[in-house]
Parts: structure tokens; C-alpha cells; sequence
């Protein structure tokens, strides 16, 4: 996983409450447990008609958030079903950073675990960077994770908490196969421990 230290992107403003994760990557594209290539389904059912083109009232379909890298968006971001194929298509697409004023649990901690960093605020600083990503392209915010950060465009200053241990995993690029792998040296001196003592297992 990639490190997570500061980042500036365009963002683009989706103020829907409530979108779950079958409307972030619909469950007919749920056919691989590949990390990638669910990014072309990102909001596909709001993305495309039926008959594949695009629509064009769709915030990522527009030019100037077609490469948005941070998603400013409505309340309970992420509900619905927990599956793990809804931060991987953000991922893919290219989206790092949400910002809502909450998130369901389950795809809250999905997206720190897949390199995203989900930022929780309350709503009248959602609305200060709702009102300064739709300025466009020309509006880039950075976040800054180590000191916890958002700058909007405008060079106003948002602070935003994280857990400890999130952050940690996010700054140094850690998931899961990550966290063990720095405990390499203890598990390979177990082992070898182990299998001394019980030859026969």
C-alpha cells in the first residue's frame, strides 16, 4: 500500500445522503476479487444510461471532475452491504480522500485499510468545502494527514481528527499483510522455537 502523507487533488462535490455501496459499484460487477478494474463501475448507474453513454449531469462525467481525486460528500456516506469491492472501485478510479459528516462503519474502515483516507467533519465544514469544490478544476484542496489538515483553495484551514493507529497504517503505507510483516523477525524466531520444541507438528 502506498504511503498517505500530503496530498492535493481536485474535489468533486456529491451532496447525496445515503449513498450505499451498491450504488458505488452495483452487484452485477461484483465478479472479481481482483483490486482492480471496478473503477470504470464507479456510480455506474449514475454515470451511464442504459445503453452506455455517459450521462452528462453526473459530477464525474463533467470536465472538469473527470480526474477528482477527493470526494466531498452528503451524510452516511458508504451504508448498505459491506462489501469491499465499493473502496476498491473508489480507489481505482482514483478517489483518496472522502470527507462527509459520517460514514457506515464497515466502509469506514474498508477505505483505511485499502489506502483511502475517510475524513469525518461536521456539516457547516462539509458545506465550506461542498461551496469550494464546486468552483471546478482550479480549486485543488491538499489534505495533510500528519497534521490532520485540509486547505481549501481559498487557503482557509480545516482540522479533522483520525485514529492513532489509522494514521499510522496510512503515513508508512501499512495494511493488513503490512502490520504482520513488521513482526517478520518475532514470528520467524516463534518458528524456529516451535519447531524445536514439537519436531513432529
Amino acid at each position: 500500500m502506498k504511503k498517505f502523507e500530503t496530498f492535493s487533488g481536485i474535489a468533486a462535490p456529491m451532496p447525496l445522503v445515503n449513498i450505499d455501496t451498491d450504488m458505488i459499484i452495483p452487484k452485477v460487477f461484483l465478479k472479481s476479487i481482483e483490486r482492480t478494474g471496478f473503477g470504470k463501475n464507479l456510480f455506474d448507474e449514475m454515470r451511464y444510461n442504459r445503453d452506455g453513454t455517459e450521462i452528462p449531469d453526473f459530477v464525474l462525467n463533467k470536465s472538469q471532475y473527470r480526474d477528482a481525486q477527493i470526494l466531498i460528500a452528503g451524510d452516511n456516506f458508504g451504508c448498505g452491504s459491506s462489501r469491499e469491492h465499493a473502496p476498491w472501485a473508489l480507489d481505482d478510479f482514483g478517489i483518496k480522500v472522502i470527507v462527509s459528516t459520517s460514514f457506515a462503519d464497515i466502509f469506514f474502515n474498508n477505505s483505511f485499510k485499502n489506502g483511502m483516507l475517510p475524513i469525518v467533519l461536521p456539516q457547516e465544514q462539509v458545506d465550506v468545502l461542498m461551496a469550494d469544490a464546486e468552483k471546478g478544476a482550479n480549486a485543488r484542496m491538499t489534505v495533510d494527514l500528519e497534521a490532520q489538515e485540509i486547505t481549501t483553495s481559498d487557503g482557509d484551514v480545516i482540522k479533522f481528527e483520525v485514529d492513532a493507529f489509522k494514521k499510522h497504517c496510512l503515513l508508512n503505507g501499512l495494511d493488513d499483510i503490512g502490520l504482520t510483516m513488521e513482526k517478520e523477525a518475532s514470528i520467524d524466531a516463534y518458528e524456529a522455537t516451535a519447531g524445536a520444541e514439537r519436531p513432529w507438528v
